[in-house]
């Protein structure tokens, strides 16, 4: 009787003790996708990490997410998890997809707009072979990746821009069963996560600046200040483009972005750049004056034809900038000069189109520069013959010796915009040109300590800010004729120039506007 008592008592026990073993036997959780942070700066990297996965298993991850326009933009890579059923992107090897190779970011940077959209969206094919391009180490398998029957080989005619920097980038994240592409597994998500890419740090200040005859954006970090700052010049494409100035912001420097061409609210006429010296120097003085600015730390950066002004600029009397950063462009004006101030002569209209309306698809150009414009066998057209030395006019070039200060020019090798690459040999000119010719002047000039030259095998001509996707062709102008241009670029070395061109870009900055 006392040992059936003593079996009744256990039996609880018992019960929870099997009960227990059979439920954590039992359980699995479901796979979940992180990302941290969830909320960032577009230059900043995202850790993106599964779980709770079979062991050894295919998985895909795909980022999706919507332009201003309304296009859909994705991306998406072949993982195989690991022995505890995780992948992570920061660590692990794509097989597959969009990119190959451990690329912590390649998911943001190899974004194209997804199939089935926009009509003209993917219309641009590659032609040619990509055998013996300069590719970065990393990206030895781009031509077998072009290949691959997810990722049909085509450019993306538009540009990934963004527009309104208050507002973020939102990319949704989701994970997939099995090596798949995004349209092959539609509705089947594991798991999502939401990120947001945003281009201002929370209390970055925007100011629209419509003084004195300057049409531009200010940008001003959190605090009282003063802080350094940068004037920043984008190219012909005109307009006025901010996400730059407001990343600056975001990393502690007053800039202010201005517009010289292309822009309703400037002098009539739109059809030539009206705006001469004494405009970008009331801009710069604009800058010093401002009493949140370190009057005597106001550096200037410059992409494209913005080079050259950046430069033109820089050589005038009583400006003296702390610093210059040139990405990709001439020390030449690339279309003939009308007076001493630096305004250009008027440019044609070539297709009639309404270039104040939509700077972005204007061609800027003279009649006289057609003869340079060069065509590939899809008729799409590349503007590098436009500044080749030989093709400027002696009296465009910039007295770069006259420049005193710390100079960074980087310099994208397979830019098809800018000839930049075919000068790098040069030794001397009538006046310096771009990059090797400015080294040359400048070290003439007992000034040599002061240029800086970056020089990235693979990268194109629109060397930005990080993590975004580059575009090797996009749409130049819309109507009644379609035009295609030619940047250059190969997605992956161009991603890696982006990301280690800023890092220098923000270190140079800090050498000399803080110290």
């Amino acid at each position: 009787m006392v040992s059936c008592v003593r079996l009744h008592r256990s039996l609880p026990c018992f019960h929870r003790a099997v009960g227990g073993l059979r439920w954590r036997s039992s359980y699995t959780p479901a796979p979940s996708i992180t990302a941290a942070p969830v909320r960032t700066l577009v230059d900043e990297q995202i850790n993106i990490k599964a779980h709770f996965l079979p062991r050894h298993s295919p998985v895909t991850v795909c980022a999706q997410m919507h332009s201003e326009d309304g296009d859909l933009w994705e991306a998406f890579a072949h993982y195989n998890t690991d022995a505890d059923g995780t992948v992570s992107l920061t660590s692990d090897q794509s097989v597959g997809g969009s990119y190959l190779g451990c690329e912590p970011m390649g998911l943001f940077w190899s974004l194209q707009p997804a199939p089935g959209g926009r009509e003209g969206l993917r219309q641009v094919t590659i032609s040619g072979s990509l055998k013996g391009s300069p590719l970065h180490p990393s990206t030895c398998a781009i031509s077998a990746l072009l290949l691959t029957p997810e990722r049909p080989p085509s450019l993306d005619i538009y540009r990934l821009r963004k527009k309104n920097v208050e507002i973020p980038f939102v990319v949704h994240v989701s994970l997939i069963e099995g090596h798949v592409s995004p349209c092959e597994a539609e509705g089947a998500e594991l798991a999502a996560v939401t990120t947001e890419r945003w281009y201002v740090a929370p209390g970055v200040r925007r100011t629209p600046v419509r003084h004195g005859g300057i049409i531009g954006t200010l940008f001003l970090p959190p605090g009282p200040g003063p802080f350094p700052a940068m004037l920043d010049l984008w190219g012909m494409g005109g307009g006025l483009v901010e996400y730059r100035a407001a990343l600056f912001a975001s990393r502690g420097y007053a800039s202010l972005s201005l517009a010289y061409i292309g822009h309703k609210e400037l002098p009539a006429p739109h059809n030539r750049m009206n705006v001469g010296d004494s405009y970008f120097k009331r801009a710069f003085q604009l800058l010093q004056d401002h009493p949140q600015v370190c009057a005597g730390k106001v550096g200037i950066i410059g992409l494209s034809f913005g080079v050259y002004l950046a430069l033109r600029t820089a050589a005038q009397p009583g400006i003296n900038p702390s610093c210059l950063v040139c990405v990709n462009g001439p020390a030449g004006s690339t279309v003939k000069l009308s007076d001493t101030e630096g305004r250009t002569e008027a440019f044609e209209d070539l297709f009639n189109f309404n270039c104040h309306l939509f700077p972005l698809f204007s061609v800027f150009l003279p009649s006289s520069e057609l003869k340079y414009w060069s065509f590939d066998n899809k008729g799409h057209v590349s503007f590098k013959d436009v500044s080749l030395p030989a093709n400027l006019s002696p009296e465009n070039m910039v007295k770069v010796e006259n420049i005193d200060c710390p100079l960074m020019f980087i310099v994208g090798e397979d830019d098809l915009s800018s000839a930049s690459k075919e000068n790098a040999d040069l030794v001397w000119l009538i006046c310096c040109f771009i990059c090797p010719q400015i080294e040359e002047t400048l070290k003439a000039a007992g000034k040599s300590h002061l240029f800086t030259r970056l020089s990235y095998p693979g990268a194109g001509h629109l060397i930005e800010p990080p993590y975004m996707p580059n575009s090797r062709a996009s749409l130049w102008s819309a109507k009644p004729k379609k035009l295609i241009t030619l940047w250059g670029g190969h997605p992956a070395p161009h991603a890696a120039a982006q990301e280690d061109s800023w890092r220098k870009i923000l270190h140079f900055m800090e050498f000399n506007l803080r110290q």
